[in-house]
């Protein structure tokens, strides 16, 4: 059985692994995050016009998820705080991210950035915790122009 600050440790991972795979647009390592009937429940605002805000099962939501980017330039997911209760093999968790999302406009670019909370439930499996619920809250937003210094490659 591993100690509480190895339960801690691992679920970091996991949340910053999440971020890295979606601006990576990695969709294995997303799938890999989720448990097989995981939960992403997205903002209506932020849906497109006709698709549900709940994604369910780790597949369609790492489809869905990097469908939602794949217009973009690029994203940059920066975590802040992470609070997690712990129940056994099940944990609860809140997350504090800036996400920015890189867009071409006219000849250049902006960076609509959207400051969220990721409400997570998590569960423990045998080969280590997943995401088996989480919530995407809105707190604000902004648009700015920017300037890239490297490509979304690099």
């Amino acid at each position: 059985m591993s100690s509480p600050v190895e339960d801690r440790l691992a679920l970091a991972d996991v949340v910053a692994r999440y971020a890295r795979a979606v601006d990576r647009r990695d969709p294995a390592v997303l799938r890999s995050l989720f448990a097989d009937d995981a939960e992403f429940v997205q903002p209506p605002g932020l849906v497109r016009r006709g698709h549900d805000p709940v994604l369910t099962g780790a597949g369609p939501i790492a489809e869905g998820v990097l469908a939602a980017v794949a217009h973009l330039h690029s994203t940059r997911h920066v975590l802040g705080q992470h609070v997690i209760d712990f129940d056994g093999d099940r944990a609860r968790g809140e997350l504090y991210c800036e996400a920015h999302h890189v867009y071409p406009s006219g000849a250049g670019y902006r960076d609509y950035t959207v400051s969220v909370r990721y409400r997570d439930e998590y569960r423990r499996v045998p080969d280590g915790w997943r995401i088996a619920r989480r919530e995407l809250v809105v707190d604000l937003t902004a648009d700015r122009e920017v300037r890239l210094l490297r490509s979304a490659t690099e």
